[in-house]
């Protein structure tokens, strides 16, 4: 009985063990090696793309998106379908990437990849740049870009790679005012020159020649001085008024260079012209003159056949940005050519309009387009300086075509005295400070730097 009851229940044990085989080779969805079909899809497209196969993936991912909108694939699939188009290149396929990115941050603004997408729609912009003196729209939508993801996202990761990328652009730009600052300066466009020059030292502070705009702005005021001394309309009251102004201006530009970038070349120049100016000559802290040598340390010198070839290239030379310091996030309030003529004159905005005029002899210079090397109507810089016969930087003059005697030429900086300097002609100003107690620094252990091959043709 014991035995029959045993075999019974032994052969149900193997008939249920039988079944349970059975029903599990049966059942398609207990095989470990299938994959979900949204999965599938992104990974076909993932090859394509390794492929270079762009189309074939942007469908792909276009039919996982339509087919499956609640996988949890479709914010990789849309960041996807943005790369696809950037690692296409092209002109067309950026601007798409760029909507596509701009897409994906505005579904998705809270996932770690829309850093990533803002940073993509910055590069997209820096990698289409152009030299200073073409087109500087795509150099201002990289910076434009560049601000709003270490704005938006400031504790990404990414934020050390944007800001040294601005700091790039924001060399460019720099660069563009520059050159139409001297451009101006050329022309006797006094005013407008200031202008161009004071809003491209308050913008970009880091740029690797704001000495030379800063020595550029001074020598323009002198030359401001220049023209209210020969003119006639003016009262000697009034003539007094406007020098004096000119003159706390010139010195203010060249007293900058001196505490702001005393590690670099016009230092010493400025010392001198403070000097023949009798206006008091400021010290440096300590503080800054290692801050600025260790901003002129981190600059780099494009090799002699990357300047070669950089003629034949489309984008810019960067290699002069600094890679420390912070760059601008905001800019200031730039200024106008008329602006500048309003308060040389002495009367704000509502100064007097006959003098406004006269103080620019008779010519209130507009906006001017940017000089270009491929217009032969205002030329480069440095085509007008060959025009002029320029050949050093210290005797850079405007051009004399305009019927206005030169300016004297600068003299020769030698290196200075540890003392800081006395004012020239036995002046009893002295150097100021800014605190007592803050340890200062000197200029006179920063030796003027030799310029080589074609920069010695560059005046400023």
């Amino acid at each position: 009985m014991r035995r029959n009851l045993f075999l019974g229940v032994l052969l149900v044990a193997l008939a249920f063990a039988l079944g349970c085989t059975n029903k599990k080779s049966n059942n398609p969805l207990a095989n470990v090696g299938s994959k979900q079909p949204d999965k599938v899809l992104f990974d076909r497209s993932m090859d394509a793309m390794k492929h270079n196969h762009f189309d074939v993936a942007r469908m792909t991912l276009q039919t996982l998106i339509n087919t499956y909108p609640d996988s949890e694939f479709i914010a990789r699939a849309k960041l996807a379908v943005a790369d696809s188009w950037y690692a296409e290149g092209g002109t067309t396929a950026m601007q798409q990437a760029e909507i596509q990115y701009k897409d994906f941050k505005t579904f998705f603004p809270n996932m770690p990849e829309a850093a990533e997408a803002q940073l993509k729609v910055a590069d997209i912009h820096y990698q289409q740049m152009e030299k200073p003196d073409r087109d500087f729209t795509h150099a201002e939508k990289a910076e434009e870009e560049y601000r709003a993801l270490i704005q938006e996202y400031p504790d990404s990761k990414l934020v050390p790679k944007a800001k040294q990328r601005l700091r790039e652009v924001q060399e460019v730009l720099a660069q563009r005012e520059f050159n139409i600052g001297q451009f101006y300066y050329l022309r006797m466009a006094y005013p407008a020159a200031i202008a161009r020059l004071q809003t491209l030292i308050d913008r970009y502070p880091l740029y690797s020649g704001a000495d030379q705009a800063l020595f550029l702005l001074g020598r323009t005021y002198e030359a401001e001085i220049e023209v209210v001394r020969k003119n006639t309309r003016f009262s000697e009251a009034d003539k007094g008024k406007m020098i004096e102004r000119l003159t706390k201006n010139a010195a203010d530009a060249y007293a900058r260079i001196i505490t702001r970038y005393p590690a670099m070349d016009r230092a010493v120049d400025a010392k001198t012209r403070l000097e023949a100016m009798h206006q008091p000559v400021p010290r440096p802290t300590r503080k800054m003159l290692e801050q600025n040598k260790r901003e002129e340390a981190s600059r780099q010198e494009a090799s002699l056949m990357a300047k070669g070839m950089g003629t034949f290239e489309r984008g810019p030379d960067v290699s002069k940005a600094a890679h420390v310091g912070e760059p601008t996030l905001v800019d200031p309030e730039p200024q106008t050519a008329m602006q500048v003529v309003n308060t040389l004159a002495g009367g704000g905005a509502g100064g007097d309009s006959n003098v406004s005029a006269t103080i620019v002899n008779g010519n209130v210079a507009p906006n001017q387009e940017a000089p270009r090397s491929d217009n032969t109507a205002t030329g480069t810089a440095a085509a007008t300086d060959a025009a002029a016969g320029i050949a050093d930087p210290n005797e850079l003059k405007p051009n004399v075509s305009q019927g206005t005697e030169n300016l004297p030429p600068l003299q020769q900086s030698n290196e200075l005295d540890n003392g800081g300097g006395a004012p020239a002609g036995g002046s009893s100003a002295k150097a100021s400070s800014s605190s007592s107690s803050e340890e200062m620094g000197d200029i006179s252990s920063s030796k003027k730097k030799k310029k080589k091959g074609l920069a010695r043709l560059k005046p400023f």
